[in-house]
């Protein structure tokens, strides 16, 4: 098939490609290169930019410009739509850009499939998020099953930071989220990423398309971008780390997410795009298992052999949620999927290609500064 990737050349995007073409599928890539991401001149600096380099057709374009979109599509058969500005904390004060790319470049793709009578795209994949559940799923012994609303500011303040629901007296109970689970996103990224979502699924199911959407956990794993402050928590502190710089571990260092590594991505996505039991389907991606931010620094620690100080500081991000990981019973029913990489051998791989890398400066005090700057970080 003749698949285009927006954003094809990005961390998940550019491994994507190339798996797609070692299938035998034709791949074109439309993508902005951004600097945040690529450097200032991706032709040397991006090792993603360069790993596509001559094995796709490549557009430098913007998701924003319908002209970009008209030159990426004559031919396409799939999109795979990740082109999007991440990270919840940047989400919180560039609203307008968020919104802009994720939304308003979904809506002239789908308004370029809605009125195109000789389009031959038969399906979408839409890159959705774990982020659009917001504080996840519990159990409470008095209520049963709850969603908690977003943590309070006062109580952060104050040192407590686990989630709560009101009627409920004993400690809220961690459970995996399932597709079913409440949408209720704590961030301006994670609305974006549920608004994408939706009308992906609403308008190619009216159109006669089919859709896909994966709601990725925290992708990690070689090739990603160690220059990028604002999102990616293992290259934060790999950077950190590498630059003898001490770690701030925010809040109780308890908070945890489910860490899913690239290549087990990459498989859960094509068999999204060739299996036709994807249509019009909704499916978690991650590991399945939540991993707490103090064992990431120290495991980190120990791969590079090296230590730095940590200190947990109580520090908090509004947007963050405290825990999230992947309930994935329906992507194993319906796709066969099956994370292999657990996070122990997924981190092992990942810090033996940083150590290979050349050491970045990391600018990740400037994104705090930025965050403290909007009243955003406390």
């Amino acid at each position: 098939m003749k698949i285009l990737i927006t954003g094809g050349a990005g961390f998940i995007g550019s491994n994507l490609a190339l798996s797609l073409i070692n299938k035998g599928h034709e791949v074109v890539v439309l993508d902005n290169l951004s600097e945040q991401i690529h450097g200032a001149d991706p032709a040397t600096g991006s090792p993603l930019y360069r790993s596509i380099q001559g094995k796709v057709e490549f557009i430098k374009g913007d998701v924003t410009r319908k002209a970009d979109w008209e030159k990426a599509l004559p031919g396409v058969e799939v999109i795979v739509h990740y082109a999007a500005e991440t990270g919840t904390g940047q989400s919180m004060y560039e609203i307008n850009r968020y919104t802009n790319v994720n939304i308003g470049g979904t809506s002239i793709m789908l308004d370029l499939l809605a009125n195109d009578k000789k389009r031959q795209v038969k399906k979408v994949v839409i890159a959705s998020s774990r982020s659009i559940y917001g504080e996840g799923k519990y159990f409470s012994e008095e209520l049963g099953i709850v969603y908690p609303g977003h943590r309070l500011a006062a109580d952060m303040t104050a040192g407590d930071f686990e989630v709560k629901y009101p009627g409920c007296k004993t400690p809220l109970q961690l459970l995996p989220t399932d597709e079913e689970s409440k949408i209720h996103p704590s961030s301006v990224y994670g609305i974006t990423k549920q608004n994408q979502e939706q009308m992906v699924l609403c308008v190619c199911k009216a159109i006669g398309i089919d859709a896909v959407a994966f709601r990725y956990q925290n992708v990690y794993g070689p090739g990603q971008s160690l220059t990028n402050p604002y999102t990616g928590i293992l290259s934060i502190f790999s950077s950190l780390i590498r630059n003898n710089k001490p770690i701030n571990i925010f809040e109780d260092g308890k908070e945890s997410r489910d860490f899913v590594f690239i290549s087990d991505v990459v498989a859960a996505t094509i068999a999204g795009i060739e299996q036709k039991e994807a249509a019009n389907e909704i499916f978690n991606v991650g590991f399945g298992e939540a991993t707490d931010v103090i064992t990431v620094a120290r495991t980190l620690a120990k791969k590079y052999e090296t230590t730095v100080p940590m200190q947990v500081t109580g520090n908090y991000r509004l947007g963050d949620i405290r825990h999230n990981y992947a309930d994935l019973k329906k992507i194993n029913s319906i796709l066969g999927f099956k994370p292999k990489v657990n996070f122990e051998e997924g981190l092992s791989q990942f810090t033996a290609w940083v150590k290979e890398q050349e050491i970045q400066e990391s600018k990740f005090e400037d994104s705090v500064q930025e965050m403290k700057a909007k009243g955003l970080f406390k």
